[in-house]
């Protein structure tokens, strides 16, 4: 059993479905795991979407990890604000990126600071709510959409379910659980399903969401 699987499953059982992240990040700082997502480079689908020129709007990514989303963000003009639930893993973000224009912060999705509420022109939940378990999946896809602003894009990110298996972390979305993020306003502009076949998780889901 991996590191990881062994952390997620030990939070589990413990009735704290979040409390992984942050041993993870250490165990990786020590050399004891390795965090799958960690990678050098922008997510390859957020990558391939034509962000618009962000002119200076404000950009929220969740659950941000070591920042590579974060940065792509902001390189595309977007004053970025960009959170993770371990400190580890912002402190992570903070030092490999010294001269990053990206504010980067602990919070945690399930009880975000009020101030965000509906105050982001763009919102990236990139391969975040995936990695939370089904129990408390509802109460996070919920509280994504409401970072959005008025006219403001929410652009999700995540594995598509396609074999019914539900054995993570990740836990692959369903095609309902991504039309779920289209709640408090929100309207479901697209939904694609890329096939990823270099990937284990097989199929890939890309949402573009707005609020009017």
């Amino acid at each position: 059993m991996s590191e990881l699987r062994r952390l997620a499953d030990g939070h589990l059982r413990a009735g704290d479905p979040t409390g992984w992240f942050e041993p993870l990040y250490a165990a990786a700082g020590d050399g004891r795991a390795e965090v799958p997502w960690d990678v050098p480079t922008a997510s390859a689908h957020l990558r391939a979407y034509p962000l618009p020129p962000g002119g200076g709007r404000r950009a929220l990514v969740v659950g941000c990890g070591p920042g590579r989303d974060a940065e792509h963000v902001a390189a595309a003009g977007y004053a970025t604000t960009a959170f993770d639930i371990s400190p580890t893993a912002i402190d992570l973000a903070r030092s490999r990126h010294p001269d990053s224009t990206v504010t980067y912060v602990v919070a945690d999705l399930l009880d975000p600071p009020t101030t965000w509420a509906r105050s982001f022109d763009l919102v990236l939940e990139s391969n975040n709510v995936q990695a939370l378990p089904r129990s408390i999946r509802a109460t996070a896809i919920a509280r994504v959409g409401t970072f959005v602003a008025p006219g403001g894009t929410l652009l999700v990110l995540a594995a598509a379910a396609i074999t019914g298996e539900d054995d993570g972390p990740p836990w692959p979305l369903t095609r309902a659980e991504i039309d779920a993020f289209a709640g408090d306003g929100l309207r479901l502009v697209s939904v694609d399903r890329v096939d990823a076949p270099d990937s284990r998780l097989h199929a890939r889901w890309r949402a573009v969401l707005e609020r009017s």
